[in-house]
């Protein structure tokens, strides 16, 4: 199984891979592959765009804003840390693992709504 590095994560790859090698039904196959892939896709774009009707350039700005906020506080706390040269209690980790995952978690946000637009799923409204 191979995987693939994303920003944040590992993802495996699970598909089969069949070495059939007639042509036609190699045809066949890719023909419901696509069926299925455009059946996940009008899902995605009818649920998310239910749900995320309007969105706009501020919305993505303001997610930006957050984003960096977020890794701010992480660093920061990183550094602080540091300055005492003393060794890092369990709490002081907790809280620093804490900002990171929030940091981790606006950042998956942000690339997870800037795929949404990329793919389709929903409409960037013009400013």
């Amino acid at each position: 199984m191979s995987s693939i590095l994303t920003s944040s994560t590992r993802r495996s790859r699970d598909h089969f891979e069949p070495q059939d090698s007639d042509p036609q039904e190699q045809r066949r196959l890719r023909g419901l592959l696509e069926q299925i892939d455009y059946t996940a896709f009008i899902s995605n774009r009818e649920v998310i765009a239910a749900s995320l009707s309007v969105i706009d350039a501020a919305m993505f700005q303001r997610l930006a804003v957050s984003v960096a906020t977020a890794r701010t506080k992480w660093v920061s706390e990183a550094l602080r840390l540091s300055e005492s040269g003393s060794p890092v209690t369990p709490d002081q980790t907790a809280r620093l693992t804490a900002f990171r995952s929030a940091y981790e978690e606006l950042s998956e946000a942000y690339e997870g709504l800037r795929r949404m637009v990329e793919r389709g799923y929903l409409t960037l409204r013009p400013a």
